[in-house]
């Protein structure tokens, strides 16, 4: 494979870091917002998201760090989501072709997962079942991490497309 600016190798990496990192602020940002409106701190947060690796209260007790960590984690989990995408939209060209739709209904799969299948299975042992549907969050994710995901994958698959020679 060439190794040109343009190759599809090495736009890959730039373009999934930019769909982790607007998808994660988006709902890191939002997180932060809407759970301060409750009393939650920033730092808060960010350590129950690392709670979900060490529990919540070794992550309240870990202070700056485990803050850090969470929003590590929290980036990590986004750069997975957007990998996710990218790779079934090599496999599905319907996620390029009808990017709006198909992010918006990724967006509501990733909180679905994330709640019913992560969050029970992590330290904070979350109850799966009945799912919390909570509208807020879940239009987050919905247009704030689904749908940018989606339309910067299809703005990839175009510039891949241009590449190869296709229309």
């Amino acid at each position: 494979m060439a190794t040109h600016s343009g190759s599809p190798t090495k736009s890959f990496w730039p373009t999934l870091l930019l769909a982790g990192l607007l998808a994660g602020s988006i709902d890191l940002i939002f997180a932060i917002v809407y759970y301060g409106k409750s009393g939650a701190t920033a730092q808060g947060v960010m350590q129950s998201i690392a709670g979900g690796l060490m529990g919540r209260d070794a992550a309240r007790q870990g202070g700056v760090q485990t803050a850090m960590l969470g929003v590590a984690l929290h980036y990590l989990i986004a750069f997975i989501w957007a990998a996710i995408y990218f790779a079934a939209s090599r496999r599905l060209p319907v996620l390029i072709r009808y990017a709006i739709p198909c992010g918006l209904v990724f967006g509501a799969l990733v909180y679905f997962f994330m709640n019913g299948v992560v969050l029970p299975l992590s330290a904070l042992h979350a109850k799966p079942w009945p799912i919390r549907l909570n509208w807020w969050v879940i239009a987050v994710h919905v247009f704030g991490v689904g749908l940018p995901i989606a339309l910067i994958a299809r703005g990839r698959g175009r510039s891949l497309s241009t590449l190869s020679g296709s229309s």
